[in-house]
């Protein structure tokens, strides 16, 4: 690895990624794809049983998936390897059995990581197209294709990674018949949807009523079989209507300040090889 590769990461400034990460989207497209993950039940269990307190304070859980994700997009080759290393030590001690399946399972199995991933780069692809964000199809084969490598690193064969659209479709459709909502996923998603607050942030701030109208968004624009196995409306009607204020909340933040719109993470990867680039908008 050369300094300048190590420099641009894995992605760069001209990947497709970067301006899908970097978008006001992904904040509702992470809360998708935690749903989306949750319906598999062998990847709920894992995190269930292993991801420490995540009933009690979900938030710094969502806080290290989102900086993980920061920082293999958007850190060095280095810092990004380092990342996944930290991951992937944890990932090795855990295993479990899953009891509505009664399979045994070991955290790093290579295709609970598979489904992790998919559910991840479906729903920031989606959810960003449906923002608004401009993206042509082939832009969209690109960041699906690119993302190949983030399935690549934390422990999945290439060969196996979906790596268009099209790909990534027919991947879901095979694993429907395996998905279901168990006990887990309920309680994920009431979670997700109510997640435990402070007395004081939940009734003297605006965050309750904030994250509420997130995961609304999130929601909605679940496919309609996903939405039919939380026992939520599947009508197509759902996501359609979901278009306008997803629109509108990514114009919100996009008139914020620059830097007020992504993490310390994202700033330091434009700042580290692309300081003469605005962020993308």
């Amino acid at each position: 690895m050369t300094p300048e590769e190590d420099r641009l990461g894995f992605f760069g400034p001209d990947s497709v990624s970067w301006r899908i990460h970097t978008d006001p989207s992904f904040s509702v497209g992470g809360l998708r794809a935690l749903l989306l993950q949750a319906l598999h039940p062998v990847a709920m269990d894992g995190v269930a049983r292993f991801s420490g307190g995540f009933r009690e304070e979900p938030w710094p859980r969502l806080v290290r998936t989102a900086a993980y994700v920061d920082t293999v997009t958007f850190g060095t080759r280095t810092e990004a390897a380092a990342a996944v290393e930290r991951v992937r030590a944890i990932h090795r001690r855990l295993g479990a059995t899953e009891e509505t399946t009664g399979r045994t399972y070991r955290v790093d199995d290579p295709d609970l990581l598979l489904w992790v991933h998919c559910c991840e780069v479906d729903s920031l692809l989606t959810v960003a197209r449906r923002a608004g964000l401009p993206l042509t199809d082939d832009d969209a084969d690109r960041y699906v294709a690119e993302q190949v490598t983030a399935a690549e690193l934390i422990g999945v064969d290439r060969a196996d990674v979906p790596d268009s659209v099209g790909a990534l479709a027919d991947y879901f459709t095979a694993m429907r018949p395996s998905l279901a909502l168990t006990p887990a996923a309920r309680d994920a998603y009431r979670l997700i949807v109510l997640p435990p607050m402070p007395t004081w942030v939940r009734y003297l701030t605006p965050a309750q009523g904030a994250w509420g109208g997130l995961a609304t968004l999130a929601v909605a624009l679940l496919p309609q079989w996903a939405r039919r196995m939380y026992s939520l409306p599947g009508l197509g009607l759902t996501d359609v209507a979901a278009g306008p204020p997803l629109k509108a909340f990514r114009q919100a933040l996009l008139r914020l300040p620059q830097r007020a719109q992504r993490s310390p993470i994202v700033w330091a990867g434009w700042e580290r090889v692309a300081p003469e680039q605005p962020l993308s908008a």
